[in-house]
C-alpha cells in the first residue's frame, strides 16, 4: 500500500512538474518570449526595423507584427492575444476606463515620435509647392485639378488625417482615391504625373539613399510653412517637425496591455531609450523621449596639440 502511494506521489510530482514548465514556458520577459501586436501599416517600414535590432540583441524574443489600417489596430485591443498597438493616437478618459473595466487594469501608453503625413508627386510634375489650403481643395473636390491618393481603402491613421484635417465636414469627392496600402500608393503616384500620394514620413524618409527604381521616380512636395512669417515652403524634415513649422505632424504611441513586466514592456523600453530612438531619427522622424539635438561647436585651429 505503502509503495502504491509513493508512486502514485511521484507520478503526481511529475505531472505537476510538466504543466509547471508548460506554464512557465508561456511567461515571457523583457528578453525571452512571444508577444503579437497590432502596427498601423503607415509605420510598417521603421517598426519592422525596431524589431528586426531588438531581436537581434534578444535572440530568445520574439514579437509577431500585423500591419494593417488604424482603426483595425485599436479594435485588436479587445483580445486576449494581442499585447501591444502602434498607431497615431493614445487613450482618451473614457477609453482608459473602458478598458480597466474590460481588463481590470489600465493599459499604459506614451508617444514615441513625432512623424509627418507627406505629400508626394511624379518626378516630372509641374507643381511641387502646396499650402494645406490647397490641399483641402483638392480633398474637398473644390479643385479637381489633381488626383489625391491615400494609402489604404480602409481607415489608416492617413486617412483619419484627411478626413479630420483637410476634409472636416466635406464628403470626399470623385478626385480622391486609394489603393490596397503605401507601397501601392508609391507606384501609383510614379506612374501617374497627375496624383499627389499622401502618406506616412517613414516609406520614403529614406528615399535620397534608396536604390529602388519606384522611388527614384517620385519627389516629395514641400507645404507651406504655418509659422513662418514669409510665404515659405519647406520639406518634412526632423527640425520642421519638431517646431511644427511643417503642418501634418502627427505623433507616434504605443498602447500596451501588459499588467506585469513582460515582453512588451522590454520592447517599449527599447524603443523609448538610445538605441530605439535613433532608428526612429535615422527614418527621419522626431525622436519624443530623447533629444538629440545638433549644436555648432566654435573650433579654435591655433591650439597646439602635442602627442604622447
Amino acid at each position: 500500500m505503502i509503495r502504491h502511494f509513493i508512486i502514485l506521489h511521484v507520478l503526481l510530482l511529475c505531472i505537476a512538474c510538466k504543466q509547471h514548465k508548460q506554464y512557465a514556458d508561456k511567461i515571457d520577459t523583457p528578453k525571452q518570449g512571444t508577444i503579437y501586436i497590432s502596427v498601423d501599416e503607415s509605420f510598417k517600414p521603421i517598426i519592422e526595423e525596431q524589431i528586426k535590432v531588438y531581436q537581434s540583441s534578444n535572440p530568445d524574443a520574439h514579437i509577431i507584427a500585423t500591419y494593417k489600417p488604424e482603426a483595425a489596430c485599436l479594435k485588436d485591443l479587445m483580445y486576449d492575444s494581442i499585447r501591444m498597438v502602434i498607431t497615431t493616437k493614445g487613450l482618451t478618459l473614457d477609453e482608459e476606463k473602458f478598458y480597466n473595466q474590460k481588463l481590470e487594469y489600465t493599459p499604459s501608453f506614451g508617444l514615441l515620435a513625432l512623424d509627418a503625413v507627406v505629400a508626394i508627386v511624379h518626378k516630372n510634375a509641374r507643381d511641387t509647392y502646396f499650402s494645406i489650403a490647397q490641399l483641402q481643395q483638392f480633398v474637398q473636390g473644390n479643385d479637381t485639378s489633381k488626383q489625391i491618393i491615400l494609402d489604404g481603402l480602409s481607415a489608416t491613421s492617413t486617412v483619419r488625417y484627411v478626413l479630420d484635417s483637410l476634409a472636416k465636414e466635406h464628403k470626399l469627392r470623385s478626385n480622391v482615391g486609394a489603393t490596397k496600402n503605401s507601397t501601392d500608393l508609391i507606384h501609383y503616384v510614379s506612374t501617374h504625373e497627375n496624383a499627389v500620394g499622401l502618406l506616412g514620413l517613414s516609406w520614403v524618409g529614406d528615399m535620397d539613399t534608396s536604390s529602388e527604381k519606384t522611388l527614384s521616380n517620385i519627389k516629395i512636395a514641400k507645404i507651406l510653412c504655418q509659422r513662418c512669417n514669409t510665404s515659405t515652403y519647406i520639406n518634412p524634415t526632423p527640425i520642421n517637425i519638431k517646431q511644427h513649422t511643417y503642418p501634418m505632424v502627427r505623433g507616434l504611441f504605443y498602447i500596451l496591455k501588459e499588467n506585469a513586466t513582460g515582453l512588451g514592456t522590454g520592447f517599449v523600453n527599447f524603443m523609448s531609450l538610445e538605441r530605439g530612438q535613433l532608428i526612429f531619427r535615422r527614418a527621419h522622424l522626431v525622436p519624443a523621449k530623447i533629444s538629440f539635438d545638433v549644436r555648432k561647436v566654435m573650433m579654435n585651429s591655433s591650439l597646439n596639440l602635442k602627442k604622447t
